[in-house]
């Protein structure tokens, strides 16, 4: 049985490191990354309380997982028990459900929340045993849903914790329908002029590339921040965190200061010298930059079962274990 190696060198980056502020106050929060869903740090994660419309994100992915998205709805007289946040729909108005959902994630609309839940669930009620159930898929063992909204004066509202959110919103960004709308920063509707995102990172911060804002009086702030620079992805989570825009941009100048991701197996194809590798996920490691220089990428192939292991092997002759993936399909060029 032949097996083949391969090492490919990996160029060091900048190592310039730059702190998160450390005086900034966070009930709860969470720094996951992406592609592994790897907690970095963390406080009180699984923490249960009240979190506003930052669940706003779990009624937007059940929407865009719908057959409605593209349907054309009436606003029905659901809208008429709304309070806070609204984009001031029409009773009567007819529109498009993506419509809805980008003005759902940019201006938080308790209109659009239950004018999706009514027409992609049947009735609300319905919609919110929808949302628990997609909860439970996705793993959130300590989340409940109450409304499609987040509002909480008439009851405990939706609970989650900062960590399950993280969960939800990796969920989300793995769909590329829910990243366009998410990190729009302003959208023409065709019912209620031009809505500008709420989120201020996403307005003004390079790297933000997603995100939900939330407040009540019961749950504080909250807040989900998407980051992208380079190949490393984070998401932050922030429960009753004053300064929380500060803070998300803080956490996020840290890790991309000192930390980068190796990617070693994209989404798809692949091309290693001869070999053609296709995988259904991206594989890959983040690491400290200051580990990186002179590190090798080391792939060990096995034709004969279409698997691949993958380590980084670093400048002392260490190694750290990547993982390894049986390949769907596997071929030489």
């Amino acid at each position: 049985m032949k097996i083949l190696l391969i090492f490919i060198s990996v160029f060091a980056v900048n190592t310039k490191v730059e702190q998160a502020s450390s005086n900034v106050y966070a009930r709860s929060y969470v720094v996951m990354e992406q592609n592994s869903g790897k907690i970095l740090e963390s406080k009180d994660c699984n923490l249960q309380r009240s979190v506003a419309s930052v669940s706003k994100i779990m009624t937007a992915i059940l929407a865009i997982e719908s057959d409605s998205l593209f349907n054309a709805v009436t606003v029905g007289n659901e809208i008429n028990t709304i309070v806070g946040s609204s984009l001031y729909l029409e009773e009567g108005t007819k529109v498009n459900v993506i419509e809805l959902v980008y003005g759902l994630l940019l201006r938080s609309g308790n209109d659009a929340a239950v004018t999706i839940a009514k027409n992609v669930g049947g009735t609300i009620d319905d919609f919110v045993v929808m949302m628990n159930n997609k909860a439970k898929e996705i793993g959130m063992k300590n989340t409940i849903f109450s409304n499609p909204s987040g509002l909480d004066m008439y009851d405990n509202g939706n609970l989650s914790t900062s960590y399950d959110l993280a969960l939800l919103m990796r969920y989300c960004m793995s769909n590329q329908t829910f990243r366009e709308i998410n990190k729009t920063q302003t959208f023409k509707s065709s019912v209620k002029g031009t809505w500008s995102n709420k989120h201020k990172l996403i307005q003004n911060y390079e790297y933000a590339i997603g995100g939900k804002t939330g407040y009540t009086k019961k749950a504080k702030r909250t807040l989900i921040t998407s980051a992208r620079k380079d190949d490393l992805e984070l998401v932050v989570v922030t429960l009753d965190c004053g300064s929380d825009f500060a803070f998300h941009k803080a956490k996020f100048e840290q890790y991309f200061a000192n930390y980068a991701y190796l990617t070693f197996l994209n989404k798809g194809t692949n091309y290693i010298l001869n070999y053609e590798i296709v995988v259904d996920k991206e594989y890959g490691i983040m690491i400290e930059n200051s580990k990186i220089k002179n590190a090798t990428k080391h792939y060990q192939i096995n034709p004969k079962n279409n698997e691949v292991k993958m380590r980084l092997i670093l400048e002392d002759n260490t190694s750290i274990e990547v993982g390894k993936v049986k390949a769907n399909s596997f071929k030489i060029c």
